[in-house]
């Protein structure tokens, strides 16, 4: 345990297998399978280039109140695509001039959320607190840990993903110089209750986009889908990570490279919870697609696809459709989709999800330059979709 003294309020850990259990006991959110031991020990005994963090907040009873998971990763800005944003080109320019960010060496950036997973997944705070105080003290034992540590050169952080009912909550953390900025939403499918089986999605939906389901679904008979377990996932994981890859390499923004071989300890600590399959043409695996069941939500992970043979047989359009079916036939009230193209997850009904992020540089005349450009920062546009035949299918009922 790396516990800095100094601080009152605050127990820092560079293991998850470090944390107590009476501390795991006391917070009470494992619920939420971000927030479990398990699902953490998974992220972090797979990533050995990440230095993980873990900040437990306690009361003045000494008792914990709050959770925030901490990862620490090297940054390049060649990694962010110039179709990302449409200003991206012109930062980076700027930014090289001004020494924003290192030209060549790659920025320390010190993240407060799950690398690997859009959305609120970095910070618990027990019922009864107040959220507005605890975030304070969050962003304090940050720069704590951070300035105690004499080693530890971080050059930027990153609270990410807050939704827009907690930014009330969250624009607190300009008190501490960060800079807020919009990201690309997370795409949200909310499931009707009258929804008993994948039929009555497709009886939901208008007559143009139930044609382009059909079309989808006969364009993808001929793909054989199996299901990875714990005794073929070393043989599928090979090809997966190739095709992973191919994905990887085509995404507009990436915080780091996810090991697939985190997988194999999904499905040992999770089972069922943990949804894996991949898809074949005959002898050739052509996509994967992996996903969690967390509380009543199905949220998806990350896929791989062949993009040669992607249109011919709509493997993609396929997967989405396959979360849709496994979200409705476990009754679920929802489908997190992620953040990436988000034209096709709207023509198979999902909404846009705002997200907020809050970046700091640490150097304050830096900062002030960098929140001028991240005021002009706005997710890409793209054309929504409305397939059902009424507005909001799942609030009818």
């Amino acid at each position: 345990m790396n516990f800095c003294k100094k601080s009152e309020n605050a127990l820092f850990f560079s293991s998850i297998n470090e944390i107590p259990n009476t501390i795991w006991d006391d917070l009470d959110c494992a619920e939420n399978n971000y927030f479990s031991k398990k699902f953490l020990a998974s992220v972090e005994k797979n990533h050995s280039q990440i230095n993980f963090i873990y900040i437990v907040l306690v009361d003045d009873k000494k008792q914990p109140k709050a959770f925030a998971s901490i990862q620490i990763v090297d940054f390049y800005l060649n990694s962010v695509d110039n179709k990302f944003e449409n200003f991206t080109s012109k930062l980076k320019t700027v930014a090289r001039k001004l020494h924003i960010f290192p030209d060549k060496k790659p920025l320390k950036l010190l993240i407060c959320g799950n690398t690997f997973v859009s959305g609120e997944h970095g910070i618990f705070i027990k019922q009864n607190n107040d959220k507005k105080i605890v975030i304070k003290e969050l962003a304090k034992a940050i720069l704590h840990f951070v300035t105690a540590d004499k080693n530890l050169k971080i050059d930027a952080f990153l609270l990410k993903d807050f939704i827009n009912e907690s930014l009330f909550i969250a624009d607190e953390l300009k008190d501490y110089n960060y800079n807020p900025f919009s990201v690309e939403p997370n795409m949200v499918l909310y499931i009707a209750k009258n929804w008993r089986n994948f039929d009555d999605y497709l009886a939901a939906m208008k007559t143009k986009f139930r044609v382009k389901a059909k079309k989808a679904i006969q364009l993808s008979a001929t793909l054989q889908i199996e299901n990875v377990t714990l005794e073929n996932i070393d043989i599928q994981l090979p090809k997966m990570t190739e095709l992973y890859k191919k994905v990887a390499t085509n995404a507009a923004f990436n915080l780091g490279d996810f090991n697939l071989a985190t997988y194999k300890d999904f499905k040992e600590k999770l089972g069922e919870n943990y949804i894996l399959k991949t898809y074949w043409l005959q002898d050739k695996m052509v996509g994967f697609m992996s996903g969690i069941i967390n509380q009543n939500s199905l949220d998806a992970h990350f896929v791989g696809i062949d993009y040669q043979l992607n249109r011919e047989f709509a493997i993609y359009q396929k997967m989405l459709y396959d979360y849709i079916e496994i979200a409705i036939d476990k009754n679920l009230k929802t489908i997190n989709f992620g953040r990436t193209a988000s034209e096709i997850k709207s023509s198979v009904g999902a909404e846009p999800q705002d997200l907020t992020m809050y970046l700091r540089h640490k150097k304050s005349i830096t900062n002030k330059i960098l929140k001028l450009f991240l005021q002009r920062v706005q997710p890409t546009p793209f054309h929504q979709h409305f397939p059902f035949k009424t507005l909001n299918p799942h609030e009818k009922q």
